[in-house]
């Protein structure tokens, strides 16, 4: 469908290398023999686990529950025992260990009795973003943001638009690409309940030209659902990164997300279309997020594809599984070759946010050792979000935080763009996020120095104050003890002078 586009600054054409993996449709990895789930793998706090070791377990039940508002429960992706709970390594740039649940599966995948919904328009708003809480499900595209928070716009936000976001702009990945052409129409059962629950009626699914296979299977599933007459596709121009959140928004409704502000600041939420589906499968199946699709695509990979992969499943099966040429401890890429990161490890697990693992990357690697940065402006060119990433190299370089954050480092989405485009090879975005993780740390220190300082203060006025009702009560003990000795003196004064004429009768009578 035609509509008016919008545009982003900068950006880039890149090649796709998108052909290798979608020549096959979707396959179904086998079951591990033993399933290893980190407790952390959404934005927020981790969840806790609720299962102890020896503890059998069946497909879809939750071993963890939420923890805090920002946060979702964990489930069994299939039947089996728990065997530990313990520090495992979990997939992380800087190979670090976080607490995981392990679970040797039985073979028999018996699942919880399910409860789906047949009619989810008689339940509230709130009722479905509970369910959609506790079936797991956070941001397929990587992010892993939780779900439910974003079909909660408060009563200060109205939303106006939903966008489904089928771009997938980063070179490689096409996980979303082959759900769109297989399960369109569970991607459209999702959009009818985000709808209901979101109280709009405009949605744009969006989707990148260079996908007609994945726009032909949307546009005719909808042909078949004319109560979505407010519903539509939109191709839009192949450009890196236009599936980012805000550069997406801009290019279908021509607004820009304000600086350090949210999607609904301007009245639109944006899903991804893996999520999507993960929600009608939660709502009208009653199935919690327990796996999902995984590209795995390489030059060294001999079988790529799409693989619907069961979370906890050691990477180094699903790439066994695909005939890789790999060998030990090769570095390998999770996520796309812009914004993901080396790994080296691969008996790391799959996770909701693993959403592609590429082993032996085509655009060949960049030098090891960086020139010096001549000044030639290229990578402000290349921003889609109008930065000065020179600027911010040499204060994210100089640790001057104060003037990074001056300059919006934190608008910065970590795309890659600038690193792609510099002559001089510079990792630029690594010393971005090094900054923000150096600016977040000190923020987090600063904040609980604060809470130290008004827990002193907080000490220091309670012992004034106890110090102060001490000699209050002191001063009225002593007060009681002056009056009461002055009620005796006065009680035996009394008594004195009440005997004294007595004696005296006594004495004239005689």
């Amino acid at each position: 469908m035609t509509q008016k586009l919008g545009s982003f600054p900068g950006g880039l054409k890149l090649n796709g290398q998108k052909k290798r993996s979608t020549q096959v449709a979707i396959r179904k990895m086998p079951l591990s023999n033993k399933l290893i789930l980190p407790l952390q793998q959404h934005i927020g706090e981790a969840s806790t686990p609720i299962v102890a070791v020896g503890d059998k377990v069946l497909k879809g039940q939750k071993i963890a529950n939420a923890e805090g508002h920002v946060s979702v429960p964990l489930h069994a992706p299939t039947s089996g025992t728990i065997i530990a709970i313990d520090e495992q390594p979990i997939p992380h740039p800087s190979g670090l260990s976080a607490l995981c649940i392990s679970i040797e599966t039985d073979g028999n995948d018996e699942w919880i009795e399910r409860h789906p919904i047949s009619d989810y328009t008689k339940l509230s708003a709130h009722e479905i973003r509970q369910l959609i809480r506790e079936a797991g499900i956070v941001g397929l595209g990587g992010a892993g943001f939780p779900s439910f928070i974003k079909l909660n716009p408060s009563v200060h936000h109205t939303v106006e638009t939903l966008i489904i976001n089928g771009v997938e702009c980063e070179p490689y990945i096409t996980c979303d690409d082959m759900i769109m052409r297989e399960r369109a129409d569970g991607i459209l059962d999702g959009i009818e309940i985000m709808c209901f629950a979101l109280h709009v009626k405009d949605c744009v699914i969006a989707i990148e030209d260079n996908k007609p296979e994945a726009i032909s299977a949307m546009e005719l599933a909808l042909s078949a659902r004319p109560h979505l007459k407010d519903t539509k596709v939109v191709s839009i121009p192949t450009r890196y990164p236009t599936g980012s959140e805000k550069q997406l928004i801009q290019v279908i409704t021509g607004k820009q997300v304000p600086s350090r502000g949210l999607p609904i600041d301007i009245g639109v939420v944006s899903h991804n279309v893996g999520t999507t589906y993960a929600v009608a499968r939660a709502i009208k199946h009653g199935e919690p997020l327990i796996s999902r699709i995984v590209t795995v695509t390489g030059r060294e990979v001999k079988n790529a594809g799409n693989f619907e992969t069961l979370f906890g499943t050691p990477m180094h099966e699903l790439l066994s599984f695909c005939g890789t040429e790999r060998q030990a401890g090769e570095p390998f890429i999770l996520g796309g070759p812009m914004m993901g990161y080396n790994l080296s490890g691969d008996h790391l697990p799959v996770t909701k946010t693993a959403n592609c693992i590429i082993v032996g990357v085509d655009d060949g690697a960049k030098s090891s050792t960086p020139l010096p940065c001549i000044r030639c402006g290229e990578c402000a060119v290349a921003c889609p979000v109008s930065l000065l990433p020179q600027q911010l190299y040499w204060y994210s370089r100089a640790k001057d935080l104060d003037k990074a954050s001056e300059y919006n480092l934190f608008d910065c989405i970590e795309c890659g763009c600038c690193s792609y485009v510099c002559p001089s090879e510079i990792p630029l975005v690594h010393y971005f996020r090094f900054a923000k993780t150096e600016i977040m740390t000190q923020q987090q220190e600063n904040a609980k120095a604060d809470v130290a300082r008004i827990r002193h203060e907080n000490r220091l006025e309670r012992l004034e104050q106890e110090q102060q009702e001490k000699e209050l009560r002191q001063q009225q003990r002593k007060a009681a003890l002056a009056a009461t000795q002055a009620a005796k003196a006065k009680q035996a004064a009394e008594s004195e002078s009440s005997a004294e004429p007595t004696t005296t009768d006594s004495q004239e009578t005689q």
